[in-house]
């Protein structure tokens, strides 16, 4: 949700019944221990540092401190989840290179890394402490409100101060201050909600990298894409159905009619134009099908992907084991990239590896799905990249972000539009084929989980 949603749950009727309120606290609560030892940690480390610097013991503290706002803002994003549902990305990008020379230089050169200094140092000195108080208030009124009968009892004087405003003096009026706070705790409610959507709307806004308008025209292109992949998926779907509700079922009447023709025994050679227009009939059926099956397979939009790449690995010349761990239905994009990728590798693996075996395995990792065709063919595969072929003959693994072959020799461009495709969804395609095989056939893809089936 955007800014604005996160004050949303304050205009319901059913906030107070909710779990909001309770959510709203722990937020809150949560976020005051987590200040005290972000404030403790800032100040050690400050003055350690700063204390050790002239023997230079203390620069890697001082280092410490200026990164020390990398592990608070992931803490934060996941604390954040208890008011706002929707998940706050993390804004550092994967280093260039391994080892930690690599990493430190990428962070410090990050803007997103001293925005969450900044956030840190205003976490530990301004933000937690109107947290405490805030909870502290609401705790206060109406722990001290409902507490009055259980202080009038331990006081064994018969009398009880009351927030320190007025004395209780009789137990009927110690109850009534009780049921005054029982009555006042759900709206102390709306109050608490509030100051925590404004802290989290607060959170975001800090931790978050303001687009520049580059980084908004590259988002609204990436959108744009994807609505074309949704409009050609779409297409794609409507040119199936007809194909399949039209053009097939025509063709099995007219198969029909023409067996029933058969049946009433004509004389030749009439009989015979009949059986050849059934054959002929039943050819293009054939084919009909197998043109639905590459356009959108049916089994694909009703069980998924799993059983859709089963469904080529039945179909294929040489024995095939999947082993696809894919929780739930994926975005139509990605399940539909996906398969025409694994149909496309397999058919190569069937043309050009002299394979007598292959695999097909993957699952989905930190929120992409990877998934391996891999064959024990005779290896030598090669890739062709836009500016040119490139041979992956000596072992390396090659990019297809381009076109390809599958296992084998020789080149082709069937891989391309696979390529093309899964850029628009992210993702990439990657070959390993040394010589003697085997080769490993790997594509990555961001899945999402599919909010929706339309």
């Amino acid at each position: 949700m955007d800014s604005s949603g996160l004050w949303q749950p304050l205009r319901r009727r059913d906030y107070v019944i909710s779990d909001r309120p309770w959510r709203a606290a722990l937020y809150l609560l949560t976020g005051v221990p987590l200040g005290a030892v972000t404030l403790l940690t800032l100040v050690l480390l400050a003055v350690a540092g700063s204390a050790l610097a002239v023997v230079l013991v203390g620069l890697p503290l001082l280092l410490v401190l200026v990164l020390s706002g990398i592990p608070l803002a992931a803490l934060e994003r996941r604390r954040l989840r208890l008011v706002d549902s929707t998940p706050l990305p993390n804004p550092h990008r994967e280093p260039p290179g391994t080892g930690l020379a690599a990493w430190l230089r990428t962070r410090l050169q990050e803007r997103s890394t001293w925005r969450e200094l900044g956030y840190a140092l205003l976490f530990a000195t301004v933000l937690w402490p109107l947290e405490a108080l805030a909870v502290g208030a609401m705790l206060l009124v109406c722990g001290g409100l409902m507490a009055t009968p259980a202080v009038m009892a331990a006081g064994g004087d018969g009398e009880a101060k009351v927030l320190k405003l007025w004395i209780a003096d009789s137990y009927p009026e110690a109850f009534a201050v009780l049921a005054a706070g029982v009555v006042l705790l759900p709206v102390l409610a709306y109050p608490l909600g509030a100051v925590a959507a404004g802290r989290a709307v607060l959170t975001r806004q800090l931790l978050s990298v303001p687009e520049t308008g580059a980084d908004s025209r590259l988002r609204e292109l990436d959108r744009s894409r994807m609505r074309l992949v949704d409009a050609f998926e779409a297409e794609r779907r409507r040119i199936e159905r007809d194909l399949h509700d039209g053009a097939q079922q025509r063709l099995v009447a007219l198969s029909m009619t023409l067996g029933l023709a058969r049946l009433e025994g004509p004389a030749e050679p009439l009989g015979g134009l009949l059986a050849k227009a059934q054959g002929e009939a039943d050819v293009a059926l054939v084919e009909i099908r197998e043109l639905i099956r590459g356009i959108h397979p049916q089994l694909l939009t009703d069980r998924g992907l799993p059983a859709a790449v089963e469904d080529i690995a039945d179909r294929s010349p040489i024995p095939v084991d999947v082993r696809l761990d894919v929780p739930g239905r994926l975005l139509e994009a990605v399940e539909s990239g996906v398969y025409f990728a694994v149909s496309e590798a397999l058919a190569n693996v069937a043309k050009h590896s002299g394979a007598t075996r292959a695999s097909v395995r993957g699952g989905v990792v930190a929120g992409r799905l990877t998934v391996e065709v891999e064959d024990d063919g005779h290896g030598g595969a090669r890739l062709a990249a836009y500016g040119g072929e490139t041979t992956a003959a000596d072992g390396a693994t090659g990019d297809a972000t381009g076109t390809g072959t599958g296992s084998g020799t020789g080149t082709g461009t069937g891989l391309q539009g696979v390529a093309d495709r899964l850029s628009v969804l992210g993702g990439s395609l990657l070959l390993s084929s040394p010589p003697g095989g085997p080769t490993v056939f790997r594509l990555e893809v961001p899945c999402p989980p599919a909010r929706s089936r339309t």
